[in-house]
């Protein structure tokens, strides 16, 4: 079962564990899709994810509960309105407590690689205010995340680029080593919701830390292991 954080008759945030994708993998794989009958909790229409987060991006994903809602969600993230907030477990500690990192951001694809995005002066606006929160055992670091554009692995490039230390678990931008999955997690998602709605409080969720994240953040050795597959 899928955890809901925040419901009304417009929207739900899920709490979407790590592993399991928006969409249905080319490759096959546990999906959103799989849980639509739960999801749906009396509605006839399935709900419809307004973002992405990646297979590993565990914590809030917002729902949108019908065409009209759909339609206004998507206009709030184009103009940046959503307030969203990501926990990373770095594979280092950062030299100052916070900052913005502003890299605009491209998309490169090999055969041999696949595809990955990469810091390109001519790419895609990009930008993320960070924090330190504090230094974990074994040389690594909790850092909070607030990103105002939402391009694609901006906070794994922004981390592994604009820090100088990628996620630990990353097998993209980092050495895939120290977690079984790549440590970022969405924390925190607060949708503003105007007089356009009829006065509708704002969508508010916060998402905890999954057993896995928390364990690294609070203090469990970081293994040397390889995660055995990038997710792309």
């Amino acid at each position: 079962m899928i955890e809901i954080l925040f419901e009304d008759g417009e929207a739900l945030v899920i709490d979407k564990p790590s592993g399991l994708s928006v969409e249905r993998p080319r490759k096959g794989g546990p999906s959103l899709e799989d849980h639509i009958e739960q999801l749906k909790m009396g509605f006839q229409r399935p709900p419809v994810a307004v973002h992405r987060l990646d297979t590993d991006t565990s914590g809030c994903l917002l729902l949108a509960r019908n065409p009209k809602a759909l339609k206004r969600f998507n206009r709030a993230f184009e103009e940046r309105l959503p307030q969203k907030t990501y926990l990373g477990i770095l594979a280092g500690v950062p030299a100052e407590q916070e900052g913005v990192i502003e890299l605009a951001l491209s998309k490169i694809s090999s055969a041999e690689k696949g595809w990955r995005m990469i810091p390109a002066k001519k790419g895609k606006p990009a930008l993320t205010h960070w924090r330190l929160v504090r230094e974990v055992p074994g040389g690594g670091s909790l850092v909070e995340f607030k990103p105002e554009t939402g391009r694609t692995h901006q906070i794994r490039v922004h981390a592994a680029s604009g820090l100088g230390f990628p996620l630990i678990g990353d097998p993209v931008y980092g050495d895939g080593k120290g977690a079984q999955r790549t440590m970022l997690h969405a924390s925190a998602l607060v949708i503003p919701r105007g007089s356009e709605e009829g006065g509708k409080p704002d969508i508010v969720a916060h998402a905890p830390m999954p057993d896995d994240f928390a364990a690294l953040a609070n203090g469990a050795p970081i293994p040397d292991n390889t995660h055995i597959e990038a997710d792309g």
